[in-house]
């Protein structure tokens, strides 16, 4: 028997994933734990394996993008041909009575043939840029693979003049597990809603026509009273070109706007004197890891949080949450964004594992081989800004983190000693941004103090807890 190959969920927030590419090639025998194919979420490329064996029948193209949980291809056994989606033959379609019109009326169109047991064939970015123009899907024709409704059909579609409704025959219903009357389940099919959605009748248990109109109408109501998001200005000259917000970086700025949405984020500056980091790293001249100035930083906010665990916490439906275990993001620059890869457990570790630990993430990061796992979890984040010159900065707290720590560059600052000698001292800004809906002013300057006062003995940030 066939078995269905997913597209698969690697992380909490995965919602699609792109195929870059088909490692095994088309009818080819596979066995459990085999590299099939490569596919790119909106963070990273990640190679996805087979959890069976069998011959490889492969039903979606390179470069296609589907949710988690298509089906994407098949496990076949030696000889079994790949299940065909069963097709209805389409009932005449009547044309929605009209008066007669000038030539420029527009033509009538019947609905997009539907795919995968009733289910329109198209991309979920189709389905976004849809909702968002009010184009309907049953009345696009898709250009992409197989016939897939890609958003570029979308857009296009909704330049076009409204196309006068046909009515067709019905498509069967999704839901044929949901105990539902004929008419519930015509209504329920004709406007592509789930049966499994619509409260059922208190006394036989059924879905009822009225019972899925009623489930229409609170589902328009809510879409009424959604505030309309602002459409942008257009740009003010003809632009050289034009860079989707898609990908990475349509995820950083959907994550980012959100972020500042949702939360009360003030930001406080504070300088830390580094001349005995300085002096430390000097000294670590021979060793085989020197740590970098961020990851003195990193390990001396870990062990603030580890003192202040109201910091290391995040916003619930129940409340804040103190979380137990300090596992510290590290914002790394790339050309096409930003990624986090998280350092675990950073405050029981001690400077040097934590510095290898940093370089591994950075170098996965920018070659592009991090994993899902490292990027998923932390509960607080440093960025550091200080390498392109920067002294302090506004960092934008990473959801669902309540605080982040912005780290500027190393200077020299001249300082008025006791006699009033003057004198120099390696100096930095950190920059601590924080939900005030969490905690307030006081405590979040008490854990700038605690970090300024950590990297003042560094010899502190050398043990492991």
């Amino acid at each position: 028997m066939a078995t269905e190959f997913l597209m698969p969920k690697l992380g909490l927030t995965m919602e699609e994933g792109t195929i870059l590419e088909w490692l095994v090639p088309n009818g080819a025998s596979i066995t459990p734990g085999t590299a099939v194919l490569r596919i790119e979420t909106d963070k990273v490329e990640s190679d996805v394996e087979s959890a069976g064996g069998g011959v490889l029948h492969q039903s979606a193209e390179v470069g296609s993008t589907h949710a988690c949980g298509a089906v994407i291809g098949y496990l076949l056994a030696e000889g079994e041909q790949p299940p065909v989606a069963p097709t209805k033959e389409s009932a005449p379609v009547v044309v929605a009575s009209a008066a007669p019109s000038a030539s420029a009326a527009p033509t009538a169109v019947a609905p997009t043939p539907r795919r995968d047991g009733g289910r329109l064939f198209a991309s979920p970015n189709a389905r976004r840029v849809a909702a968002e123009l009010g184009v309907d899907l049953n009345f696009v024709s898709g250009t992409g693979p197989n016939g897939r409704i890609v958003s570029e059909d979308v857009e296009a579609a909704a330049k076009r003049p409204a196309p006068a409704r046909v009515t067709a025959a019905p498509v069967m219903s999704q839901s044929s597990g949901v105990l539902a009357t004929a008419a519930a389940r015509q209504l329920a099919d004709l406007l592509g809603i789930d049966l499994a959605a619509v409260p059922a009748d208190p006394f036989d248990g059924r879905v009822s026509r009225d019972a899925v109109a009623a489930y229409v109408r609170q589902r328009l109501a809510a879409s009424v009273n959604k505030p309309a998001e602002t459409p942008l200005a257009p740009a003010a000259q003809v632009p050289t070109s034009v860079k989707r917000l898609s990908g990475m970086r349509g995820t950083i700025a959907k994550r980012m706007h959100s972020s500042l949405q949702q939360m009360a984020q003030l930001t406080l500056t504070m300088d830390a004197d580094l001349d005995n980091v300085v002096a430390d790293r000097q000294a670590r001249e021979d060793d085989e890891v020197v740590p970098g100035f961020t990851d003195y930083v990193i390990a001396a906010a870990a062990r603030a949080l580890r003192a202040h665990p109201i910091v290391n916490s995040q916003v619930t439906d129940d409340g804040i949450a103190l979380l137990p275990d300090v596992h510290v993001g590290l914002a790394v620059a790339l050309d096409e964004g930003l990624v986090v890869p998280v350092v675990r457990n950073a405050d029981r570790i001690d400077l040097v594992t934590l510095a290898k630990e940093s370089k591994r993430l950075a170098t996965a990061a920018r070659s592009g081989t991090l994993a899902l796992g490292d990027l998923e979890g932390g509960t607080f984040s440093v960025s550091a800004l200080g390498m392109f010159g920067v002294d302090a900065f506004t960092p934008v707290i990473n959801p669902p983190n309540t605080a982040i720590l912005g780290v500027g560059r190393l200077r020299d600052n001249l300082v008025l000693g006791a006699k009033g000698k003057v004198t120099s001292v390696k100096r930095l800004t950190l920059s601590l941004t924080w939900d005030h809906r969490v905690f307030d002013g006081a405590p979040a300057a008490q854990f700038a103090q605690s970090i300024v006062s950590l990297l003042a003995d560094p010899s502190s940030l050398d043990r492991s807890a």
